[in-house]
């Protein structure tokens, strides 16, 4: 005879797996950290992720399918966007914890960070009163739209594809931080190689909008 807690147990923990199965995936993992930075449709997202459309649309049901993303129709557009903020939450500390169990990940990070004064040694706090007093001019390279959703206090638009034509905008006398999308993200490496070529004194900021949020920090939109 079945045991009655053990089938409810049972039906809990399935339930639960469903989100593992959901972000099995690498690609849906990346999905999830664009989505992480604002609404995008499956034409966006393909081209990030640089993957076909079809593919894309298939991860996208996976994660509908487990509530991790939903989605609005705009005319004959459908724009997808993470199901709630603790879906960021989720995905820093699943990444979080992976970096701190997983030695093959540190090093690829490692690597990542091949120039050892290309991160920004300013904690969260000093580097928002620095900002907040014009000593360092805090830059975000992502999409202007992403920042539009949400970006750090007193940080400016720059995307990294408009970056080489503004250089110009940029003070020679102060240190300029770049950030993108968060650790995994290559465009804020770019950013500060660019600068630097320029005579800009740049750095990077490792995390991004949904580290930032989850660490409980402030986050600005454009209203704000």
């Amino acid at each position: 005879m079945t045991d009655p807690s053990r089938t409810i147990k049972d039906r809990l923990y399935a339930q639960v797996a469903r989100m593992g199965k959901a972000i099995s995936s690498p690609k849906r993992l990346e999905l999830i950290e664009i989505l992480c930075q604002g609404e995008k449709t499956v034409e966006q997202l393909a081209a990030d992720a640089q993957i076909s459309m079809k593919l894309a649309s298939a991860h996208l049901k996976e994660l509908r399918q487990a509530q991790l993303v939903e989605t609005r129709r705009d005319g004959k557009y459908i724009h997808y966007r993470v199901s709630s903020l603790a879906v960021g939450d989720f995905w820093v500390a699943l990444r979080a914890l992976a970096e701190d169990r997983l030695v093959e990940l540190q090093l690829a990070l490692a690597q990542l960070a091949a120039h050892s004064d290309e991160l920004s040694p300013l904690a969260p706090a000093e580097l928002l009163q620095r900002a907040a007093r014009g000593d360092v001019v805090v830059i975000d390279v992502r999409p202007r739209e992403e920042y539009d959703t949400g970006h750090l206090p007193h940080a400016q638009s720059m995307p990294l594809d408009e970056l080489r034509a503004r250089v110009r905008e940029l003070p020679r006398t102060k240190p300029v931080v770049a950030y993108c999308r968060g650790p995994f993200c290559l465009w804020g490496k770019e950013a500060v190689a660019l600068l630097r070529e320029q005579g800009i004194r740049a750095m990077r900021l490792q995390d991004g909008v949904p580290e930032w949020r989850a660490a409980g920090l402030p986050v600005q939109t454009i209203n704000e």
